[in-house]
């Protein structure tokens, strides 16, 4: 489990592909000096990997032909920068929301609008995630936590902070950029509870104040 805090940002060193699924290598440093070690969960731009032969620049991840199929990391070429986080550890505090590290589907980056050093950005909301994602809700975007602003038929929107651009990948972005979309794991439950319950119903449940 993860919160969609990101705790540092990657260079892809290498993605080599076999068979149909991959193994990508990744140079990291992190803030506390404390690299994953051979086993642990990483999130890579917001997709749960295994680290393999970690080390302390770095670590190595297979991607499984599942991962290959769902997202966009065999997309990513050497030198290119990727949001990284950790699994949790009981007793971390849990600063964003909660956050699987499963993509539920990838979504395109339509319009940014600067608004000082802050951004709104819109995107595609895809059929089968409408019921999913509610005004005031949560969302990862490759991997990053984020409030929904704003929702439509088709599209929603989100506000990002200077912090966020800068201490991310998400202020290289451009639109037309596509990005990992995972929806909140709660909503996930409701939707099935309610059988599905159709676009809005969240909102319906939960309101959409002001605050």
């Amino acid at each position: 489990m993860f919160t969609g805090l990101i705790e540092t940002v990657g260079t892809v060193d290498s993605l080599n592909r076999s068979g149909r699924g991959a193994r990508l290598a990744i140079s990291a440093r992190w803030p506390d000096g404390d690299p994953p070690k051979s086993g642990d969960s990483v999130a890579v731009n917001g997709a749960c990997l295994t680290a393999v032969e970690p080390s302390a620049t770095g670590f190595t991840a297979d991607l499984s032909p599942e991962t290959v199929q769902r997202t966009l990391l065999t997309k990513l070429g050497s030198g290119h920068r990727v949001n990284l986080e950790r699994a949790l550890k009981l007793g971390d505090r849990l600063g964003g929301h909660i956050v699987q590290g499963h993509i539920d589907s990838t979504v395109r980056l339509l319009s940014v609008r600067p608004e000082g050093g802050f951004q709104t950005w819109r995107l595609s909301l895809p059929e089968e995630q409408k019921q999913e994602v509610a005004l005031k809700g949560s969302v990862a975007l490759d991997g990053v936590s984020l409030t929904v602003a704003g929702i439509g038929a088709d599209w929603f929107e989100v506000a990002l902070i200077p912090t966020t651009l800068e201490a991310t990948t998400l202020g290289a972005l451009r639109s037309g950029s596509h990005l990992h979309l995972e929806t909140d794991v709660l909503a996930k439950y409701v939707g099935q509870r309610m059988g599905g319950g159709g676009p809005g119903a969240l909102e319906r449940i939960f309101g959409g104040g002001d605050a």
